[in-house]
């Protein structure tokens, strides 16, 4: 099993940053990807940002120019740094790790139980 631990969510004020992290731990997996999803109140689950093992990443387009997402992979460590926040920003943050288990070409995704993020005056 691997367990995925999101922090750093909170109330700002509408322009201001936010910095998430999530951490994710276990054993006998390599970590393909590390994702990040939001979801609003009465909003569909939404992409917000990947970095894979590689270091590529992705970035939703409402956020590109705002967010950017980094990685300390020596602890399996993501970070989503989010500036210039705005009101639709609001929701909560979850973080989803894309593993395959050693020995196997399955892959697997374990999610965290998500961080509120609020922006407002």
């Amino acid at each position: 099993q691997v367990q995925v631990a999101e922090s750093g969510g909170g109330l700002v004020q509408p322009g201001g940053s936010l910095r998430l992290s999530c951490a994710a731990s276990g054993s006998g997996f390599r970590l393909d990807r590390m994702n990040w999803y939001r979801q609003a109140p009465r909003e569909v689950h939404e992409f917000v940002a990947s970095i894979s093992s590689d270091g590529s990443t992705k970035l939703a387009d409402p956020v590109k120019g705002r967010f950017s997402i980094s990685r300390d992979s020596a602890k399996w460590t993501v970070y989503l740094q989010m500036d210039n926040l705005k009101p639709e920003d609001t929701a909560v943050y979850s973080c989803k790790a894309d593993v395959t288990e050693s020995g196997s070409l399955d892959q697997k995704f374990f999610w965290g139980r998500g961080t509120q993020v609020t922006v407002s005056s």
